[in-house]
């Protein structure tokens, strides 16, 4: 497919969520695009991310910190974490879904927020705020929906795009914390790129120095955006 033109517009100056005593801005893609799942495909191949509506990269002059990462799915290998993890959780049921807006999901996500934001600004969601944070308007997104004996625990949403899936939240039962089910939803969807036969898992960005992003380098091989093109992970493959 043709490569697109793609207006793009800077936001306002923040603090930075990631690093302390530092400044953000983000770049945003134009929302109103008249072929919004191929720009989608394009942007998510030059490093952008979606949060939401919008679809976005940092655009911080005097920092680089956030760095694009994408999963070699084809070539990862499991570890011994990842074999630990799949073996605590071989109790729970797997599915694929279309995403849209279900009750059961939604009262789940409350109770995750309230468990992990409260007075955040993300507690006490509407379920307007579920559908806006989480089904994609530029594309098609995933529910890969975890179960134990039928009841929900975990959803992991992910955007189907040209070359891969692109992660984009996990939400899970505050009961279940000790299994790690982040962990365990990246594992599944690595797992369905391999069966779909499609290359990479895109994580959004890895933040050096910010120990919540930390996780994201466990993953590996992988490739990180360096602003033009897609290099191997500079601390090397397994």
């Amino acid at each position: 497919m043709s490569q697109q033109r793609i207006k793009l517009y800077q936001g306002s100056v923040n603090p930075c969520s990631y690093l302390d005593d530092r400044e953000a801005v983000n770049i945003y893609a134009d929302p109103h695009h008249p072929n919004p799942k191929a720009v989608y495909n394009q942007l998510i191949k030059r490093g952008f991310r979606r949060s939401g509506e919008y679809v976005y990269r940092p655009g911080c002059v005097d920092c680089s910190a956030c760095v694009p990462v994408r999963i070699l799915c084809h070539e990862f290998a499991l570890r011994r974490t990842d074999k630990r993890n799949l073996a605590q959780n071989d109790d729970l049921a797997i599915d694929y879904r279309p995403a849209e807006y279900f009750d059961e999901h939604f009262e789940l996500y409350s109770r995750y927020l309230t468990a992990r934001h409260a007075a955040g600004g993300m507690d006490n969601p509407e379920p307007e705020d579920f559908k806006r944070f989480l089904l994609n308007p530029w594309g098609e997104a995933l529910f890969v929906e975890v179960r134990k004996d039928e009841k929900l625990v975990a959803v992991a949403v992910t955007d189907a795009t040209t070359e891969g899936l692109s992660a984009v939240y996990t939400f899970f039962d505050p009961e279940f914390s000790q299994r790690g089910l982040g962990r365990f939803c990246i594992l599944k969807q690595i797992e369905l790129c391999q069966s779909m036969n499609i290359p990479y898992l895109y994580l959004g960005y890895w933040v050096d120095g910010c120990q919540k992003m930390q996780y994201k380098t466990d993953f590996r091989p992988q490739e990180h955006f360096d602003g033009q093109r897609w290099v191997a992970s500079p601390s090397g493959t397994l």
